[in-house]
């Protein structure tokens, strides 16, 4: 069942990047990341609740507070994330956001060290994601304003060039690093089940919040065509984490399951270009497969 598992938190995680790209881009509604994090918070707060009076999951404040610093780093970079895509194409923004892999690798490698039985291809993989990061980089930085234009008039939206645009998915990278990293050493002390339901639970605590200030302070309205896709996105992000946890579970295939999962940036670039119409220069996808190629590297290495 583990391939099946892996598959389907692909699907799920993929399928949540497009609705929350549908969901983020608009022009209009200035606030519209911020109705992302109720979506998310309202969904994880009902499978929080599942888990507790269904499940049996063991939850008090001590754990929540305990794994609270990693609950506000993985917040903070969906939030920031959902900023960034209303100002740059999916195709680019979910590499560069699924790079943080890497980071991770870097972090472990200066705090830890670097092993003596760590395989060289490791290093390799790292170097190959900071490589593709950079040049994408480059290449948005740097590619003409007019062939620009041409490509993306397919998709009947303009994104204009700016570094701010890049840099929001790479704050998204190094903040979800930080958390992945930060995870690690607080699951020593806390079982996973219930760090998943206090994660929730602060997520849902981020979405009441939101909701205060976009509805009850800034007095704006929900349009159920606007919110549909953000809902939808954070259904797949809630069902895609449940099957990554039981993916990995079975210890024997993780291996296996590591690769699959991790790509599903591909999947998101291929939804993009399927649904959203967006096209990118032979450049762009050059500097995504470094980035692909070095993430399913580290996937299968599982580092």
């Amino acid at each position: 069942m583990w391939f099946t598992f892996a598959v389907i938190a692909l699907l799920c995680w993929s399928g949540s990047d497009l609705f929350s790209k549908i969901g983020c881009q608009s022009e209009t509604d200035k606030y519209s990341h911020l109705k992302m994090v109720t979506a998310v918070g309202v969904v994880m707060g009902l499978h929080a609740c599942y888990e507790i009076f269904i499940g049996g999951v063991e939850i008090s404040w001590s754990v929540i507070l305990t794994y609270l610093p990693v609950s506000i780093l993985y917040i903070l970079s969906m939030a920031i994330g959902y900023v960034g895509l209303r100002y740059i194409e999916l195709s680019i923004s979910s590499p560069i956001c699924n790079s943080s892999g890497a980071v991770v690798a870097v972090l472990t490698f200066a705090t830890v060290g670097i092993s003596d039985d760590l395989p060289p291809v490791a290093l390799v993989a790292v170097a190959l994601v900071c490589l593709g990061v950079f040049f994408l980089g480059l290449t948005e930085a740097n590619e003409d304003p007019e062939l620009r234009r041409a490509r993306q008039d397919e998709s009947n939206r303009h994104y204009a060039k700016s570094w701010i645009a890049i840099l929001l998915p790479v704050i998204y990278c190094l903040l979800d690093a930080l958390g992945t990293f930060a995870d690690s050493r607080v699951l020593e002390v806390l079982d996973e089940d219930s760090a998943n339901v206090a994660y929730e639970l602060t997520f849902l605590a981020a979405g009441i919040a939101s909701a205060v200030y976009t509805l009850g302070i800034k007095k704006q309205k929900l349009i159920f065509k606007q919110e549909a896709p953000k809902y939808t996105g954070a259904i797949f992000e809630t069902i895609g984490q449940f099957f990554y946890i039981y993916a990995l579970a079975d210890t024997q295939h993780v291996a296996f399951a590591a690769p699959i999962i991790s790509s599903y940036c591909v999947a998101s670039v291929l939804w993009s270009r399927i649904f959203l119409k967006e096209k990118l220069s032979l450049k762009h996808y050059l500097s995504i497969a470094l980035v692909v190629a070095g993430i399913i590297i580290l996937g299968i290495l599982d580092i």
